[in-house]
Formats: structure tokens, sequence, C-alpha cells
């Protein structure tokens, strides 16, 4: 049967159900003057008209103070499908049929649930994604954005697949355009200036020693513990969740040799390091990694391949190897590069770059 207005009471509707018994819902305007309908409860659960009355006069007062009536709030909680949770389905469902699904799944985890995780995947809009976006790219490469929206893109198409949503919102943000035509490294006196400023707060100015010490990512980096350095040996033990293993770098600074120490010492083995009062370190790092380059270095400096980020730390490290006559080879090993064209890059900045052998070649 059609639902019918209260004879009683202003706003309450009765619905008499097949089975015999009532549902009771009410209709109010919301914080925008839309017409909402809620619907209440049943008469074999206690619900009354009086009731239900009473509850949308609860509605009407609460909204008229600006407020959410509770009643609704808890029901959005329960009808919210999040972002994670649909994360977790798509990876679930891959994990037997793609061999880097775990590699792809830590790359969700770490630069796109902290920020879009909990949010309702139906109400996340390409505005939303561009935020995203744009906030990465202030610690990473255009590339790494690129992989990262994708990611972000390959669980949003699960979702049309489950028919969860039905349009995907990356498809109306445009990726970014990738030239590693040139890799911004920071010279000598940069590299001063910047430790000599990180100096201010310990926990970034550990990270950066390690940074330009050992070349490592940021993330690797955000993830080290006490178990990872042995400081009889000066080793330290590296995660690449990129190519998903551990390869070895050396503990080769004094002054941060001392400060690991003293970082060390009474944590847990597996506590993380860099664990400033915030368990999310890499968040924390990046936001004010990202704050502090920005203010050294890229000021007026538009163009994205010329500005510094986190991730020039890396390249700093590798430049100034082959600056200092590094064999290539060492080179790759000490990034833990798979492909080799990957660590040519920086054979142009070698000392010896075959001129002299070239020089006299017909004398």
């Amino acid at each position: 049967m059609s639902r019918i207005k209260s004879k009683k009471y202003s706003g309450v509707y009765l619905n008499k159900l097949e089975d015999g018994d009532i549902s009771y819902s009410v209709m109010y305007k919301d914080e925008d003057n839309k017409t909402k309908r809620f619907t209440i409860g049943k008469k074999s659960n206690g619900i009354t008209e009086t009731y239900a009355y009473n509850k949308r006069n609860e509605f009407v007062n609460k909204i008229k103070l600006g407020e959410e009536p509770t009643a609704v709030t808890n029901k959005k909680k329960k009808d919210i499908i999040t972002l994670d949770s649909v994360a977790v389905e798509s990876y679930e469902q891959k994990e037997k049929h793609n061999r880097n699904n775990q590699k792809s799944k830590r790359k969700y985890e770490i630069h796109v649930s902290p920020t879009l995780g909990k949010r309702d995947i139906r109400s996340i809009t390409s505005a939303d994604v561009e935020k995203l976006q744009t906030l990465k790219l202030k610690s990473f490469s255009p590339k790494m954005v690129n992989t990262i929206l994708g990611e972000l893109s390959t669980v949003f198409n699960y979702g049309i697949d489950k028919e969860i949503i039905a349009l995907n919102p990356i498809k109306k943000v445009k990726s970014l355009k990738v030239d590693n035509t040139r890799e911004r490294y920071l010279n000598k006196d940069e590299i001063s200036l910047l430790l000599k400023r990180t100096k201010e707060d310990e926990q970034i100015h550990i990270f950066t020693l390690l940074a330009l010490t050992t070349g490592a990512r940021a993330n690797a980096i955000a993830s080290l513990t006490p178990r990872d350095i042995n400081f009889d040996t000066k080793i330290i033990n590296i995660l690449d969740e990129k190519n998903n293993e551990r390869y070895t770098a050396f503990l080769a600074n004094d002054e941060l040799e001392s400060l690991l120490r003293n970082r060390t010492l009474g944590k847990k083995v597996f506590a993380l390091i860099l664990e400033d009062n915030n368990p999310n370190v890499y968040n924390q790092i990046s936001y004010k990694m990202a704050s502090l380059l920005d203010t050294l270095f890229n000021k007026g400096i538009t163009e994205t391949k010329h500005r510094v980020v986190i991730h020039s730390l890396r390249h700093t490290f590798a430049s100034h190897l082959a600056i200092n006559g590094t064999p290539i080879f060492t080179i790759q090993k000490l990034l833990n590069h798979k492909d080799i064209n990957m660590t040519l890059r920086y054979a142009k900045l070698a000392p010896d770059s075959g001129r002299e052998s070239v020089q006299g070649l017909l004398l």
C-alpha cells in the first residue's frame, strides 16, 4: 500500500507493509531548504506516530541550530563505502594474478589512503583528485605522480565493475607531462644551506642526512627501524618498496651515526626511528620537507623539472657520486636500480666523460 499522511501529526507518514506491519517516516527541510524523507522505524519495533512526530521536531530544531540530526549522521556512517574498503577488495582480487600486486598496494597505502582513504568513494570528485595530484607534485616527479593516480584509477575502475560508482573521476584529470631531460640536484653550497636549516628540527635533519648519504627513497627512510641499522658494520638495510627487496647502504657520516645511536637508544626493534609524536612518519616528513625546500630553493620557479623536491635528494646523492668519479655500475648498485639506463643519466656528470680518450686519437 502507498505511503499516507498521518491524520494526527504534520510531516509524519505511514506505510502499511504487506506483512501487516506499519513503517513510519517523516518529511522535513534540510539546511539547504531541500525536502528530505527519513524512515524512523516500524510499529513492530515499538515506533508510534507520536514518537515519529517527536523525532521530526528534534530534526527541525537541530537544523535551526545549524546541526545535522544525530539519526541522519549515524545513517550516513552506516551507508558510507570508503575508498579504502573498495581498494582492499580490488587488491585482494588481483592477488593471485599480479606479481607486482604488493608493490601496487603499497603505493596506494602510502600515497592515496592517508588523503582519500576514509572518504566515501561515491563522493570523490575530479577536483579531489586534482588536489591530490598537486599535493604529490610538491614531493615527487610528474612520472611518479602519474603512477600514483594510476593506482587510484585502478581502484575506481574496480568500483565501476562492482556497480558501486558509475564514472571514474580521474578521466577528467589531465596526466602530467613527463620531462626527464634534466634532473635537479643540489650543489655543495645548497647542501650546506639545507643541512644548516634542518638542524632546527632533529627529525628532518636525520632524514636529510640519510637521504644525502644513502640515496634511499623518502618512504624507505621513513620506514627505518633499529633492526635495520648495524652500528658495528656501519651498514643500513634499506627496503626498496619499488622493487620489493632489501639492499645495503652505508653509514658513513659521523654526525648521522651519533644522531641515530641516540635516536635508537631504548626504542623497540620494530619502532620507526623517525617517529616524532605522529605515527604517519612519511606524511609528516613530506609536509615539513616540501615547505622547507620551497622556501629555500623554489621561489619563483614554476617549471616542475627545475623545482627541488624530496626526490631531488636522491638525485643529489647520485649526481655527486658521478661528479666524484664513482663508476656507473657502482652508482647503479648504491641506488638499487634494476635498469642501468636509469643510472646512465648521471654519466654525463662524470669527470672522465671520454674527452681525454678522444683527444689525440689521430695523432
